[in-house]
């Protein structure tokens, strides 16, 4: 066989379905610039503070979902101990700037790289686990750095941190007033993990990340480096949670270890992207568009009565998108997309 004889021609079935997945990631790029140029402009048609409050958490929680689903969607490995990286950002983003005045953004920076180091000593033995048993291993973990930082007088133990109160400005991410420039970071910070991802989704890592998901077996089986594959992907899961956790802690400039690090946070990372689609680039955003608006309302109507009503709420969600749609709500639009095309086609 020649060396032309190998070469895709122009017509050929493989050439014209490469050019095709070529294209729908170059829509899928265009339409993340439209949403996202569309929500950074959001905040200036709100002008009530407690929607732009609830705008900037489901921002954040779309963001931190994502980060999330890099490695609970996309491998398949479902951690429920993500609020350890996200508390690991908003404590030395805190203690940093508090403690050292080094700036936020030097913090989150810091808080990452840990988490992603973290990330890679716990993978070493909870990768040695499989299915139900590495989900309850992050689990314990995530509560035994509850309790140590719970003890721990240099971050301030159960009495957390209190930033001080400083002129608005970007370089400490602080702004007692105006919340606009919170939104536009928590749409810069979901805008870079989705680009992060929708690069990696298109990536040999990506495609490794699937094959894992499907069988781990299998995949070992063709090649498929599996363990280093779940390492990676909690490296860089863990290093944006951390960043969003060096977020919150500038936006509420105060922590403590249950305002961070409690099971409540893993929880609220992962339900989105069950919601949304699991292992999809919109997912977590259209879950968390769904959930953190309906949690927040519910806090802020019933107050005191509605206490715990925001997990009955995630109880709720979850059985009904697990009994009508367990692919997530994106799916439905998926089906319809595919009975137009059906209805098109001649």
């Amino acid at each position: 066989m020649t060396a032309a004889t190998t070469t895709l021609a122009p017509g050929s079935g493989l050439a014209r379905a490469e050019a095709s997945h070529a294209a729908r990631r170059r829509r899928k790029l265009v339409v993340a610039a439209l949403v996202f140029a569309g929500l950074t402009a959001l905040p200036y048609g709100i002008t009530d503070v407690y929607l732009q409050n609830v705008l900037i958490l489901t921002l954040m929680y779309a963001a931190l979902s994502q980060s999330w689903n890099i490695l609970g969607g996309y491998c398949g490995q479902v951690s429920l101990g993500h609020a350890l990286y996200f508390g690991f950002g908003a404590y030395a983003t805190s203690v940093l700037f508090v403690n050292y005045g080094v700036l936020p953004w030097f913090g989150m920076l810091a808080g990452g790289l840990l988490s992603a180091a973290v990330a890679l000593v716990l993978g070493y033995p909870c990768f040695r686990l499989a299915g139900h048993y590495f989900s309850i291993a992050t689990i314990v973990i995530a509560e035994i750095g509850l309790l140590l930082v719970h003890n721990w007088d240099f971050v301030g133990g159960a009495m957390g941190i209190q930033w001080p109160f400083n002129p608005d400005s970007w370089w400490t991410l602080q702004f007692a007033r105006d919340k606009v420039p919170y939104v536009h970071f928590a749409v810069g910070f979901l805008a870079v993990v989705w680009f992060v991802t929708w690069l990696i989704e298109g990536s040999r890592w990506g495609y490794w990340w699937r094959a894992v998901k499907d069988d781990a077996q299998a995949a070992e089986s063709l090649g498929v480096e599996v363990f280093r594959s779940k390492m990676a992907a909690a490296a860089v899961s863990a290093f944006f949670t951390a960043i969003g956790g060096g977020f919150y802690a500038a936006y509420v400039s105060y922590i403590d270890p249950e305002s961070v690090m409690s099971f409540r946070f893993s929880l609220l990372f992962a339900l989105p992207a069950v919601l949304g689609g699991i292992g999809t680039l919109w997912g977590p955003l259209v879950g968390a568009a769904i959930l953190i608006p309906l949690t927040e309302i519910s806090r802020s109507y019933l107050g005191g009565s509605g206490n715990g009503l925001d997990l009955m709420l995630y109880g709720v969600l979850v059985m009904v998108v697990a009994l009508a749609r367990p692919e997530g709500v994106l799916s439905l639009f998926a089906r319809s997309r595919r009975a137009r095309n059906e209805e098109a086609a001649p």
